[in-house]
């Protein structure tokens, strides 16, 4: 049942933006518009960070029109931030809302959002203000836990694994060119994201053929062993690997590359693949290249799994219901359902469980070697990248015999 407190409702976007973030700020916009509780609808312009200068804007005043095309765009619409609270901030932060009288907040972001947003609900709490804070999960790198998966995920994991089959098939066109090819995904401290790549294999060939995921630390030896391995047999090899992986002693291969810290003190690391070229290069004496997705694996417009764009829009609507019904310092949550067939409802869980917190990917989901994944992982995760995945035709390469 609804709350019967009136109040304006401000909705804040942070972290790295995805392809369906949009669509959890449309889901929640379009439960307020139609919920006689709410009065203002308001946006924090770059988060919490744009909140701290006052920077917010009208959402009813917005053109009717725009929520739909809204829930289809890539990218995050209000702007995002990674700003770190400092001491004081709560109490300014409250002050602002206080002054545009906001009684609920959402704010959708990953793990340091929902550490913000704990922050605040704990100051709000303990100053005694009325003001209720809602998390809404949002992170492609699928580390939040107590959710079965994370929106934005399913698009960047569908991204990934179409990437790997189309980019294999310009190295089958003249495997001898570059006959091991490198791709470096993101993802912080969990291999989801590299985990991903492996969701359009259907048999040993297909690839990629190694993967390496942080969780496990990286052996020269091991790795060197497998490529010459596979090369030998298939004549090419497909790697993915993440691009904070490390080796047995803590450093991160991509360190050399190294571009400082953000906000939250998390490395800003860039060049493992490439070090694994190098690698390759100098070792084994084969050719070599990487590829580097970017930003690509998060927004990618023409990747964005249906599935995956419902559920972001699904938790930012059940956000603005949890607030409504008295709820607050939660994050939603997806709770996973397969039958008769897979889909999710919502439930909530405490934000101090959250913030801070990292899901890493069970051992379960790779293999003996720790270089691929099994088929647990498939079955979990096939269903979040939703419709199937681009398959290609081979020629029949029987040579001609000269009469």
């Amino acid at each position: 049942m609804s709350s019967t407190i009136r109040g304006n409702l401000l909705i804040g976007q942070s972290g790295g933006a995805t392809a369906v973030i949009n669509a959890s700020l449309v889901g929640a916009v379009e439960a307020a518009l139609a919920e006689r509780h709410i009065d203002g609808i308001y946006g924090m312009l770059n988060g919490i960070e744009g909140l701290l200068k006052k920077d917010v804007i009208d959402l009813r005043q917005q053109p009717t029109a725009l929520w739909p095309q809204l829930l289809k765009t890539p990218s995050a619409a209000l702007g995002s931030c990674r700003y770190k609270l400092k001491p004081g901030d709560d109490e300014r932060v409250l002050e602002i809302l206080r002054q545009f009288n906001i009684r609920f907040v959402l704010y959708i972001g990953g793990n340091d959002s929902a550490d913000t947003a704990h922050q605040l609900a704990y100051a709000a709490a303990k100053s005694g203000d009325e003001i209720s804070f809602i998390s809404i999960p949002k992170t492609i790198d699928n580390d939040l836990p107590y959710t079965d998966h994370c929106p934005g995920y399913g698009s960047a994991a569908r991204f990934l694994a179409q990437a790997t089959i189309d980019t294999t098939m310009n190295t089958l066109s003249i495997p001898w060119h570059y006959p091991v090819k490198i791709i470096e995904t993101m993802g912080r401290d969990a291999g989801w994201l590299v985990a991903s790549s492996a969701l359009g294999k259907r048999d040993e060939i297909d690839p990629p053929h190694i993967i390496l995921v942080p969780e496990q630390p990286f052996v020269t030896e091991h790795f060197l062993q497998r490529i010459e391995e596979i090369y030998r047999r298939l004549g090419y090899v497909i790697v993915v690997v993440s691009e904070t992986i490390r080796d047995e002693q803590g450093k991160a291969l991509g360190s050399a590359a190294q571009a400082g810290s953000d906000a939250f003190q998390h490395p800003l690391l860039s060049g493992a693949a490439q070090a694994l070229v190098t690698l390759v290069t100098q070792q084994l004496k084969l050719r070599a290249r990487s590829e580097k997705p970017g930003d690509l694996q998060r927004m990618a417009s023409t990747s964005i799994s249906a599935t995956d764009r419902s559920e972001a829009y699904q938790v930012g609507k059940m956000g603005l219901r949890a607030l409504l019904a008295g709820e607050s310092d939660k994050m939603v949550t997806l709770v996973r359902h397969d039958e008769p067939t897979y889909h999710c409802t919502t439930g909530l869980v405490d934000l101090g469980l959250i913030a801070n917190e990292q899901r890493l990917l069970p051992e379960a989901y790779l293999n003996e070697s720790k270089t691929m994944v099994t088929q647990a992982f498939i079955e979990h995760a096939l269903p979040f990248i939703g419709e199937p995945l681009s398959h290609y035709p081979r020629l029949v390469t029987t040579r001609l015999t000269s009469r």
